[in-house]
């Protein structure tokens, strides 16, 4: 793959630099086939280059599915343009072509290694590292948000399943309620590894760190479509923070609000009849 991206590059003049960033110049990350070529060239003009499918197919060949989304509704690249394709066999491509300039030289981020630099314009990046990613430890602030944000939203999730509006509650449920659960959980795994390390996108590499017996308690926070099975749910969700969070608390010196907890389990009893544990 990367002779191909490298060819393609080589054989085109208006290509004069590549570079590759993401999971695979990531020295952290778990190495796997399906780790994406997240791959930039830096071309002396965009036009040829900007939403030019057959461009990509020719050079690249033809994928099972491919995305542009510059191409898109509402997109915009600020002058970038993106193909993304997976082909045959399970490779993915995620290829923007931008162009040369002072800024687009120095937009990217702590995990950038130059594959190619026809004429020494790249800057020297420093190693790559997660480095940007990594865990930061709470202040008295982010705790206290983070708590509040957490049982004040399940009232939304209740209120929908009460309403028979599964949709509302799992959106609510996954996306801003769990949202704060994974901070926590963040910060949890901080007090027993430190906080020099990244949890991946989305908590991806929580059962990495997190001890067997609660990562087992965090695949009972998701549910099914069923109100049993996420009421099951949001009793997990509920005693799982609050037994991460008391110690991230204890270890900062920040105080736990438990009567923020006991006033939410109280409305979700009145609301959906949870348990007040």
């Amino acid at each position: 793959m990367l002779a191909l991206i490298l060819g393609v590059a080589g054989d085109d003049e208006r290509v004069r630099a590549v570079l590759m960033n993401g999971s695979r110049a990531n020295p952290n990350a778990p190495q796997d086939q399906y780790q994406d070529y997240d791959i930039a060239y830096l071309v002396t003009d965009i036009a040829p280059f900007y939403n030019k499918p057959d461009w990509a197919v020719e050079r690249f060949g033809q994928p099972l599915i491919m995305q542009m989304p510059e191409a898109m509704r509402g997109a915009d690249g600020g002058g970038h343009f993106n193909y993304q394709m997976i082909f045959p066999d399970g490779n993915r491509i995620d290829l923007s072509c931008v162009p040369i300039s002072e800024e687009s030289l120095w937009q990217y981020d702590c995990l950038t290694v130059t594959l190619l630099d026809k004429d020494g314009i790249v800057p020297a990046y420093p190693p790559p590292t997660d480095r940007d990613f990594w865990l930061r430890e709470p202040t008295a602030l982010d705790f206290m948000s983070c708590c509040n944000n957490f049982w004040w939203c399940l009232n939304n999730a209740a209120k929908g399943i009460a309403r028979d509006e599964l949709p509302y509650a799992m959106h609510m449920l996954n996306r801003w309620v769990r949202a704060e659960l994974h901070d926590m959980i963040g910060w949890y795994i901080g007090l027993s590894h430190g906080f020099a390390l990244s949890v991946g996108k989305q908590g991806k590499y929580f059962k990495r760190y997190l001890p067997p017996e609660i990562y087992a308690r965090y695949k009972k926070t998701y549910s099914g479509g069923d109100y049993h099975d996420v009421k099951a749910s949001i009793a997990a969700i509920c005693d799982l923070f609050h037994d991460l969070a008391l110690p991230v608390g204890a270890r900062f010196g920040f105080a736990y609000r438990q009567d923020e907890e006991d006033g939410m389990r109280e409305y979700l009893r009145m609301t959906i009849g949870a348990k007040h544990d």
